[in-house]
């Protein structure tokens, strides 16, 4: 099972997010609350998986994408997108995500997709 970085400014998105992931036998090992943080913690933690939601405060989820890809080429990032943000979808893709997840969120998509990340 893989070992997660959450990085959301939401409380409630975090909580779902490792609700969802721990009930399927994923672990945890952090949460940040904007990208700043969450580039700091990949640095230290080495995640398998990275969720990374686009929009937050300091550094948005576009640059820490960026930034965690200028760290570790091969690094998984699943960016966690609400609805009505193509243009940030598109950017994401050309720095390198991997996968995406949109809000509200889906039990099984998510499972799905963060199971095919850690094979």
């Amino acid at each position: 099972m893989a070992k997660i970085l959450i990085v959301d400014d939401s409380r409630t998105s975090r909580k779902m997010l490792r609700n969802i992931l721990e009930s399927n036998g994923h672990e945890i090992i952090d949460e940040a609350v904007n990208g700043q943080e969450g580039v700091q913690k990949f640095q230290a933690l080495k995640p398998d998986v990275v969720t990374l939601d686009i929009t937050m405060p300091i550094v948005d989820g576009v640059e820490a994408l960026k930034m965690i890809k200028a760290l570790d080429p091969e690094s998984k990032v699943v960016m966690v997108t609400a609805a009505g943000q193509k243009n940030k979808m598109i950017e994401c893709i050309k720095a390198g995500a991997n996968e995406f997840l949109t809000k509200p969120f889906e039990q099984q998509e998510i499972v799905d997709v963060i199971n095919k990340m850690s094979n």
